[in-house]
């Protein structure tokens, strides 16, 4: 049915999310799935996985996957009653990100089905619980009177009912089903029965807590919710609301029961604050389910508790939560430059790691100090202090650091190695790489050798065949005391206030910033063009994207010539023949940059991925289709005591 479909499924590596992506991959599907969790280790690489919050995933990424099947399951829930915090959880990860999502596919003309994980909490509980044990369970039929009974029942509920507000107008589109879900458990789960059984087999003679043991639930087993989801994708027929349940409750003594088959000194006892718990007794009514599917549910309660004991035997009883790497990030030289930094926090956010922000500055004062959320009044760059800068990072889980000044590049660079030794990557490129990007004489040498349009470079003004002149230090910043446009006499006078003058021909033409991204193996990731429409000392204040495809060929042979990697800026001119003439490199990101991340260009959440190990081929660079200009603004910020 599957086969060669493409597939994208929310919440990929959570307990039900693992078994349909398996099931998936083994029909043939094209699956593409995204979860907080790093990306499992047994995943088949053909799987593309998108490691973070997809409350940040975009409509270009999704619509360049060309969908044809969505299955919602990224969800967050407690197991027990939900916590005061769980009301920011709750909203970020459940009610956001189902907007969200269906905002970015509601139009995609690729989509044939949308299938949400929804569940049965959204039923009255008025229905199945009880002060007393009930004899016989509760069938919840979809026709039932609803009353979300917690936080999760009443962002299921809200988004259910926007896509039947969307289905009014995409119905001849694609359709919907809302599967709701009933009591769900499975491997590497933490639901009650597989923290039951991790209990047990640390100590097989454990008390079990339990409450109200005469509670009926309609367990269902992550391997048939999957297969339940599945079918009712490849139904043509089936929309709507259709419960997902196996149609036979079962009490909670019978798991006890089940357990203590495998677990003979096993005991429990009951609760006694579950006087105010009340009894459930609930099950599906699989009536729609089995019409549309033809199929029921397959595993008993017997197999699923044994699967999953056989499940925590084999790993010792140890739950793999496989919980997020905290990625702290340092960003050196902050002075004022906000945009950088809340373009970094906003990878960080992306990657929903939780992480801090560390922003250094020798200044004990930099505006951007009030853009972090830690502030570090660093010592200047020495190699005799190298020791101490070490020591702050790893004491501060700091795992990416981003230099953001030339005159800080080479002392990374130098250090690049020892600080990776620690477990610390540096967005930097190699020794020789910085010295040939800052050298600006050496960076035409290098350029010239590999045939590359560099603008002619001398220290020698009598080697340049020009009318006009433009006169600049040839290490560190480029408009660092530039002259520019000068006569032959004035080049020479402007030159004798410079350390170490190099000339160049004055060019007239358009000027370009092209920033491009280079993973750690050397790969060219992507390419942004932008004209440098308004610039006021060396910085663009507006900006606009363009396209350049011969830029973009232009830059890959010069990423080869540098070897340099992670982000870099070039300026080029174009001449009015349309030749190019590149200017310098600046190996590190740029003030405007920001429009490139804007326009595609994901430079700071590939690198965040880059310390995760992960292969970047699963996270396509997608430019932007139109137009972005960026105007650069200076904006206010208040500080509440």
């Amino acid at each position: 049915m599957f086969k060669g479909k493409r597939v994208f499924i929310s919440g990929g590596n959570g307990v039900i999310g693992n078994c349909l992506v398996r099931k998936l991959h083994e029909q043939g599907a094209v699956v593409f799935t995204g979860d907080l969790k790093a990306r499992p280790v047994d995943l088949p690489k053909e799987v593309l996985y998108r490691q973070g919050d997809l409350n940040f995933i975009t409509k270009e990424e999704l619509e360049n996957f060309a969908p044809e099947y969505f299955f919602h399951l990224a969800a967050t829930f407690e197991r027990s009653a939900e916590s005061y915090s769980f009301w920011d959880e709750n909203f970020q990860h459940n009610v956001k990100l189902s907007n969200h999502l269906m905002s970015c596919l509601k139009d995609c003309p690729s989509l044939k089905k949308v299938v949400f994980a929804s569940s049965y909490l959204i039923y009255d509980p008025a229905l199945y619980q009880f002060d007393t044990p009930a004899s016989t369970p509760y069938s919840l039929k979809e026709t039932d009177p609803i009353y979300p009974r917690n936080l999760t029942g009443v962002a299921k509920l809200s988004h259910e009912i926007e896509l039947r507000f969307i289905n009014e107008f995409k119905k001849n589109q694609y359709k919907i089903v809302s599967a709701r879900i009933y009591r769900g458990h499975g491997l590497n789960s933490r639901d009650i029965i597989s923290r039951w059984a991790r209990t047990l087999i640390n100590d097989e003679s454990a008390s079990l807590t339990v409450y109200r043991k005469e509670g009926m639930f309609d367990y269902i087993f992550s391997e048939d919710s999957a297969e339940g989801l599945l079918r009712l994708a490849a139904s043509e027929q089936a929309e709507g609301i259709i419960n997902l349940g196996t149609g036979k409750s079962r009490r909670v003594a019978d798991v006890l029961a089940i357990l203590q088959t495998r677990f003979p000194k096993m005991t429990y006892v009951e609760n006694e604050a579950a006087e105010d718990i009340p009894y459930e007794a609930s099950q599906s009514d699989n009536t729609l389910l089995k019409h549309f599917t033809g199929w029921s549910p397959e595993y008993t309660l017997e197999q699923s508790v044994n699967a999953i004991v056989d499940f925590e035997e084999q790993r010792g009883g140890i739950y793999n939560h496989q919980q997020l790497q905290g990625i702290n990030v340092l960003v050196t030289s902050i002075s004022k430059k906000v945009p950088l930094l809340q373009s970094v926090k906003h990878a960080m956010h992306k990657l929903g790691s939780g992480s801090k922000l560390f922003g250094g500055d020798v200044d004990s004062e930099p505006i951007g100090k009030y853009f972090v959320d830690e502030f570090w009044n660093m010592p200047r760059l020495k190699d005799e202090l190298i020791n101490d800068i070490i020591y702050y990072c790893t004491s501060n889980n700091i795992r990416l650091i981003i230099p953001t000044r030339d005159g800080e590049l080479a002392f990374w660079a130098l250090h690049k190695q020892l600080f990776l030794d620690k477990g610390i990557s540096i967005m930097v490129s190699g020794e020789k790489a910085i010295e040939n990007t800052l050298d600006k004489l050496r960076f035409f040498e290098v350029l010239q050798k590999q045939q590359l349009p560099a603008i002619y470079t001398s220290e020698n003004q009598e080697d340049i065949k020009a009318d006009s002149f433009v006169v600049k230090e040839r290490y560190g910043a480029g408009a660092l005391n530039i002259g520019i446009n000068l006569s032959k006499d004035a080049a020479a006078t402007h030159a004798r206030d410079l350390s170490a003058p190099i000339f160049q021909p004055f060019v007239k033409g358009k000027e370009y910033s092209v920033d491009a991204f280079i993973t750690k193996t050397g790969r060219l990731k992507g390419v942004v063009t932008r004209a440098r429409v308004k610039v006021v000392n060396g910085e663009s204040q507006i900006t606009v994207t363009e396209q350049k495809p011969q830029l973009e060929e232009l830059c890959n042979k010069l990423v080869t010539a540098l070897q340099v990697t992670g982000h870099i800026v070039l300026q080029v001119l174009e001449d009015d023949a349309g030749n190019f003439h590149i200017i310098e490199c600046n190996a590190r990101f740029g003030g405007a940059s920001t429009l490139s991340v804007a326009a595609g260009l994901d430079s700071f959440y590939w690198a965040l991925l880059e310390v995760l190990d992960n292969d970047l081929s699963s996270y396509p660079f997608i430019p932007r289709a139109t137009v972005i200009k960026q105007i650069r603004f200076a904006a206010d910020k208040l500080v509440h005591a």
